[in-house]
């Protein structure tokens, strides 16, 4: 019996080191991710860019290139007028603001995608419709970028709608 229970006790600590171990090297290979995905519009296409102009009644594309270190997960653009002159501007230089005035029909755009899965890189495409009787003046032009691990970025552009 003494010897049974020596080789269950032996059995036992075995396997418990072999999993600790193994546990040890699983964590190595999954690292927390801790860096925020990053939104690019430097490119020669990228639109728009801060000041960016657009004309009621016509399409425009948004470009953007965007990265993560590990993956990434999805994408929104949010477009709301700025008559008050409130800021999300993540931007260095500033746009020439038209006078504060009180929306009458104002544009409204929200829209979120999700990034095919498995995605670093990701060269983001959107044609969108200026509608012809929005009201013309300063707008902002939101971009969210959200990785696969939740951390998100935010670039705040003002455009004019002319």
């Amino acid at each position: 019996m003494n010897t049974l229970k020596l080789r269950t006790t032996r059995t036992l600590a075995f396997f418990c080191v072999t999993t600790f171990i193994l546990a040890s090297c699983d964590s190595d290979k999954n690292e927390i991710d801790t860096e925020y995905p990053v939104i690019d519009i430097s490119a020669a296409n990228a639109f728009p860019i801060q000041c960016s102009q657009v004309t009621r009644g016509q399409k425009i594309t948004f470009r953007a290139k965007f990265t993560d270190n590990t993956q990434l997960g999805s994408y929104s653009l949010d477009i709301h007028h700025n008559f008050d002159h409130h800021t999300h501007s993540t931007e260095v230089n500033n746009c020439i603001s038209d006078p504060i005035k009180k929306p009458v029909n104002p544009m409204l755009y929200i829209n979120s995608v999700t990034i095919p899965t498995g995605q670093k890189n990701y060269e983001a495409t959107q044609e969108i419709a200026i509608p012809a009787d929005v009201d013309p003046g300063d707008y902002h032009f939101m971009i969210r970028l959200t990785d696969k691990e939740g951390w998100q970025t935010i670039k705040g552009l003002s455009i004019k709608v002319l």
